[in-house]
């Protein structure tokens, strides 16, 4: 049996919502949804990094996944709305908050150093307004040897018909491009009404230009390479960082120890 993702929730500091939302989904059959807070920074003023609100204070009780006997589980992501290569920073210690880090590049040349250099679990493709750039084979395959994912969001084209040509027509690019692989389908959602089923989304998938195969991948098993992915980000600026601390310890120890007397030249 498949296990479902909607990697894509957003947040709303009304806890009635997040809690509908979540209890949703819940029913719907996903096992996993992440809480996405969207930071958009700006040219005119520094912004700061919004933090996660903990799980147990923004939801009650976590409800039981439809047809499992244990509750969903909830995670935290953010998405950096990028139009300037300097709103994302790669080091910022606010982004270790999250569990899922995203990037949404408004431009073609953020969109390739994105895809190309950004350490970053997913690449948002933007589904409410016409792409001002076209996708180009180079760096989205270099994106999909790194791990990197692109996500197609479908809930905006519930909301509004322009909104909704818009979502096809940038899915059926990138899929062009892409052939399918290492994409995700989500949701967006802002309220519980927006949420479709997986099986759902696999038939819109078909819209999109996704086979079938693919289109139940984007909602399962490519959502956990996401979160795979997510983990080995973690680990590795964990592993780089103690080793740094351990070269510092090191010569820190060297540095102490007063200098060993001369060893007279054998004769």
């Amino acid at each position: 049996m498949s296990v479902f993702m909607d990697l894509n929730v957003l947040f709303s500091a009304d806890r009635s919502r997040m809690q509908s939302l979540v209890e949703t989904a819940a029913h719907l059959g996903f096992s996993t949804v992440a809480i996405n807070y969207v930071f958009e920074p700006t040219t005119k003023k520094k912004q700061e990094v919004p933090s996660p609100v903990p799980i147990s204070e923004l939801i009650g009780q976590l409800p039981v996944v439809q047809g499992r006997s244990r509750p969903i589980k909830v995670l935290n992501r953010l998405t950096v709305v990028m139009s300037e290569a300097s709103h994302f920073r790669p080091n910022a210690t606010e982004y270790r908050a999250f569990d899922l880090l995203a990037i949404q590049p408004t431009t073609e040349k953020l969109f390739h150093t994105t895809c190309m250099l950004c350490d970053v679990d997913i690449i948002c493709i933007s589904v409410t307004e016409k792409l001002p750039f076209f996708f180009k084979r180079a760096p989205i395959n270099g994106a999909i040897d790194r791990g990197v994912v692109f996500e197609v969001s479908y809930a905006s084209a519930l909301r509004d018909s322009t909104m909704r040509r818009y979502t096809i027509a940038n899915a059926v690019c990138l899929m062009e491009s892409c052939k399918g692989k290492n994409v995700i389908v989500s949701s967006a959602a802002e309220k519980a009404l927006e949420l479709r089923g997986p099986y759902d989304i696999v038939n819109l998938g078909a819209l999109f230009g996704l086979s079938d195969a693919d289109s139940k991948e984007a909602v399962s098993s490519t959502c956990r390479a996401v979160l795979l992915h997510a983990e080995t980000r973690k680990t590795a600026s964990g592993i780089v960082y103690t080793r740094i601390s351990q070269q510092e310890a090191l010569q820190d120890c060297v540095g102490s120890e007063a200098p060993a007397a001369k060893r007279p030249k054998p004769t």
